[in-house]
């Protein structure tokens, strides 16, 4: 697996793990009430959000670099 593959298949579990967290941080705030939790939310979504901005520009770049 060649260094970009690695860094787009990381880059998308990261967002993943991103989304996940926030769905977690709802889901006990939900249960608590207790409002960090929807800062932890926020600031995971933005985060996701940072990441595919992140990785659209990364394949725009190396757009005619191959996987392997």
């Amino acid at each position: 697996m060649s260094l970009k593959a690695f860094h787009v298949v990381f880059v998308m579990v990261s967002i993943v793990l991103g989304v996940g967290f926030a769905g977690w941080a709802l889901t006990e705030y939900r249960r608590t009430g207790d409002a960090e939790f929807i800062w932890w939310a926020c600031g995971s979504l933005v985060g996701a959000l940072g990441l595919i901005v992140y990785g659209r520009w990364f394949l725009n770049k190396l757009k005619g670099t191959g996987y392997l």
